[in-house]
């Protein structure tokens, strides 16, 4: 069986990270699955979504590895092409990737005790953003 549910919401960009793990547990709790897999999906080309430990140091380290991996001050082919300053949102969210698929049994995710799954926003502005979670099991 499969079901497919999303979620909405706000981001200030800029490195923006947001605990998407609640909205997932949700997502399982409201579907007719017990056990499977969920995956996490965000349509487009400047998020991405990860597994770190959501605690206020990471909230500032990974935006700086972001930037020491792909500096915002650089100039970028997608920049001359489209003139919207964010060629290096691109390849942050080609680095991290666009989903990720937890396991779950009996309605709940096997993370591990400090892993929560996060919406990374590299944009360079705020913006309406939407995840896609598909329950696939039984």
């Amino acid at each position: 069986m499969v079901e497919t549910q999303s979620y909405r919401f706000q981001t200030k960009g800029d490195g923006e990270m947001v605990d998407l793990t609640p909205e997932m547990k949700m997502a399982i709790s409201r579907s007719s699955i017990s056990s499977g897999i969920v995956t996490a999906f965000v349509p487009g080309s400047t998020g991405g979504i990860t597994t770190v430990e959501y605690e206020p140091g990471l909230l500032k380290d990974v935006p700086e590895l972001m930037e020491k991996l792909v500096p915002r001050d650089q100039t970028y082919a997608h920049d001359e092409t489209w003139h919207d300053g964010n060629g290096f949102s691109h390849l942050r969210a080609a680095l991290i990737g666009p989903d990720i698929t937890v396991p779950f049994t009996n309605n709940r995710m096997m993370l591990g005790t400090w892993q929560q799954v996060v919406f990374l926003d590299f944009d360079n502005r705020p913006r309406e953003r939407e995840v896609i979670f598909q329950i696939m099991g039984e």
